[in-house]
């Protein structure tokens, strides 16, 4: 696994899938041009360009291109980077027939290649195998999952640190895991 320091922004499911093998950070889908719709996506990429940063991770096809444009517009503060794909023509395996613009997108270029995108991107930090990471059960012994009001103090805890309401206890982890050590956990929770 290559740590990254941030989140990556893929366009849909299978880029995450694909990514999820390679990559030990936070992955965020945009659902395509979904992005443009959902106030909850938005609030989280601009949570996240904010606490550790994004890396943008689109197809290298127009929309692609148009759905980086757009995240960048609405992201004001915090980090934003861009690691591009290089124009690879093909057909990914699962589709009949090739894209648009006969490109492949991120599900479709080897893992390699991914690599040396985030590579040149700058955003390829150190492997994390012994940094201690933040799990359910400490969620759990903290009483914010599984508790009569494990709700009410995630909640609590959501809005002091600024992340969407419905951030599912996962995201949640995801969340905590990029943007802080388990020190800084503990100290936020016993606030």
């Amino acid at each position: 696994m290559i740590h990254i320091d941030g989140a990556i922004v893929v366009e849909g499911k299978y880029d995450k899938i694909k990514l999820s093998r390679m990559v030990d950070c936070p992955i965020i889908t945009t659902g395509g041009f979904g992005v443009f719709k959902s106030d909850e996506t938005k609030a989280l990429l601009r949570w996240y360009a904010e606490h550790g940063g994004i890396i943008i991770l689109t197809d290298s096809d127009s929309a692609g291109f148009r759905i980086r444009g757009y995240i960048k517009g609405i992201v004001n503060s915090g980090e934003v980077k861009s690691a591009y794909i290089p124009d690879i023509f093909g057909k990914e395996k699962r589709k009949q027939k090739p894209s648009a613009e006969g490109k492949l997108g991120v599900e479709g270029v080897s893992e390699r290649v991914i690599a040396e995108a985030l590579e040149r991107a700058g955003v390829i930090g150190e492997r994390a195998e012994d940094r201690r990471k933040i799990t359910r059960t400490d969620l759990y012994d903290d009483g914010l999952f599984g508790g009569g009001d494990a709700s009410k103090k995630r909640a609590e805890l959501l809005k002091r640190l600024g992340l969407p309401e419905r951030l599912s206890v996962s995201g949640l982890l995801d969340v905590l895991n990029s943007s802080m050590s388990f020190e800084e956990y503990k100290k936020a929770v016993g606030k």
